[in-house]
Parts: structure tokens; sequence; C-alpha cells
């Protein structure tokens, strides 16, 4: 997988907050919920990191994710506009694109994206867990969503909320890209 130089702007960032908190890998992987070589690999730049994780990690590091996305800390407390299409865009894979809609709001208490999914019919899904919970509302396209071993194919307007500690991956079907509504909470 072609890593590109968010990911790898990103993996500075990190490595920083953590030296500049004086805390160890081992230390962040725990709090994370991460391996010490996860966390290592997300570090060197080398490897995708995972939504989720820079999530936990902003919050163990007492960052907001925006400050680990971007380099920025986000500075509004009465409200955060987001016009259609313009929200700070994160790649982490060519198949994902994560567009941002809370990320200038200081103490968010639930992350909202608008996640694009390339179609990639020729890739083993790539499954993810986290703490907390996620909603996803299908906007665009129809999705193969596999949640603990369970599969459920989501078209246009269907929603799911699940339990995000369950392994859970997603791909676009039919060849057409997909997009949904998510709220990590």
């Amino acid at each position: 997988m072609e890593i590109n130089e968010q990911i790898r702007q990103m993996a500075m960032r990190l490595r920083g907050l953590r030296e500049d908190m004086d805390m160890t890998v081992a230390e962040v992987a725990e709090k994370c919920g991460v391996t010490a070589q996860e966390l290592e690999r997300y570090e060197s730049g080398e490897s995708d990191i995972p939504m989720n994780f820079v999530c936990n990690a902003a919050a163990v590091l007492g960052v907001e994710p925006l400050e680990l996305f971007a380099g920025d800390a986000p500075n509004m407390s009465s409200y955060w506009l987001v016009r259609k299409g313009k929200g700070p865009v994160i790649e982490r894979q060519k198949a994902y694109k994560y567009q941002a809609l809370a990320m200038g709001f200081k103490h968010a208490k639930a992350s909202p994206f608008i996640v694009t999914v390339d179609p990639k019919m020729e890739e083993q899904m790539h499954l993810n867990s986290h703490e907390g919970q996620e909603f996803n509302l299908v906007l665009k396209g129809q999705l193969l969503l596999n949640i603990g071993g369970k599969e459920l194919i989501l078209n246009e307007g269907d929603s799911v909320y699940f339990d995000s500690t369950q392994p859970h991956g997603m791909r676009a079907m039919n060849g057409e890209p997909a997009r949904f509504f998510a709220i990590i909470i």
C-alpha cells in the first residue's frame, strides 16, 4: 500500500506529541488499545493510521484529533459550519476519503464524517475495531459491511448503529463508489 504525505505528517505529529508528553511507546500503546509494534508502525509513517486510532491517541495525548490530522488546534466553541464539500479531507488509503465535519470545534463529543469508499473488489476487506459506538447512514451507492463476522448489505437510506469494539469493515459494491455519513462516538 502506498502511504501518502498526509499520513507521514500525521505520524510525525503523533511521535512528536508522545515525546513532548514524555510518554513511552508502551504507555501510549496500552492506553490506545494497540500493541507497541502497531504504534511504532504508525509513528514511522510507513503504515496507514486508522481513523479510530487517531481519535483515541488524541484523547490520550490531550489534544483534539485535528491537531494530529492537520497540525492545527480547533478554536470554535459556539458552532462549526461546514459548507457542502468544504470540510477538511483526510485520505488514509486510496480506497477511503473522510470529510471531517467537526474538526474545528473544541472538545467535540462525537466525530462525524462523510466517508467515500472507492470500489476495490479484488482486495481483502480490512477490519478495524475501536472503543465506543458508530452510526453509518448510506447516502449514495451500496456498501457491504462486516460487523463481527456478520455481513450486511446497506443501500441508500439504510443505516446501522453498532458496537465499534466489534471488528468491522466495509467495501463499496457493484464497482461504484459509495458514500456514507458516519458518527464515531
